[in-house]
């Protein structure tokens, strides 16, 4: 992560970060653009992109595990991202997540 990332994290909150990332990916949806990983991701076969979430999920569980905790934050940013890719992939917004979680608070 970039200092200007770090910065923008630690000023404005995950929420603006989440909301950033997730307005790129979209951009992406809409764009296509050639040699984008994000854009492979939403074209490709959806069990692709599914199999890298099970990945993903797997390396987190090893990271903490392991108790390493850069790498746990590492594997849960490639996770988050994956996470937000089948978002947009599925038509999911950061507003449909936001009203599941609340849901769930007791």
């Amino acid at each position: 992560m970039t200092d200007e990332l770090s910065e923008e994290a630690a000023v404005h909150g995950i929420g603006a970060v989440l909301q950033d990332l997730f307005a790129v990916l979209e951009q992406r949806k809409a764009e296509m653009p050639e040699g984008s990983y994000t854009a492979k991701l939403l074209a490709g076969p959806q069990e692709k992109l599914l199999k890298k979430i099970g990945e993903e999920a797997s390396e987190v569980i090893i990271a903490a595990r392991d108790r390493d905790a850069a790498q746990l934050r590492y594997e849960i940013g490639d996770l988050v991202y994956h996470l937000l890719v089948v978002m947009v992939r599925e038509g999911l917004t950061l507003d449909d997540l936001a009203r599941e979680l609340a849901s769930r608070r007791k």
